[in-house]
């Protein structure tokens, strides 16, 4: 069973440890059923839904992360959209994005919370 730690807004859950995930890259976590993107990037983690919305696959957390003006961003694997990894919105049409997770490292793990 996987511990988790609960406030009174955010319940979280612990997916790996910090070093697990090879900085720039992602991985892949089951958090309370729903698959997200894990992604350590510049020092800090973030997490996304990990389903593209133009394909409908769980793709995102294979995808190439990176720097676009400023905005760290990840980009899908398939058809190259962009989002960004702060607020999940799509950097080539901001009309769509994917959800975001709070993302924390604590005690040298990776806990992902509530769905924003």
């Amino acid at each position: 069973m996987t511990p988790t730690l609960s406030t009174p807004t955010t319940s979280w859950v612990r997916v790996c440890a910090a070093e697990e995930i090879l900085p720039g890259t992602g991985v892949c976590a089951l958090v309370q059923g729903e698959q997200v993107a894990v992604f350590r990037v510049a020092g800090r983690v973030y997490a996304l839904g990990n389903r593209d919305p133009f394909t409908g696959a769980n793709v995102l957390s294979r995808g190439l992360t990176g720097d676009s003006g400023g905005t760290l961003k990840v980009t899908s694997p398939l058809l190259k959209h962009a989002f960004s990894l702060e607020t999940g919105v799509c950097l080539d049409d901001p009309k769509v994005r994917v959800p975001v997770y709070a993302a924390r490292v604590e005690g040298g793990d990776v806990w992902i919370g509530s769905a924003d």
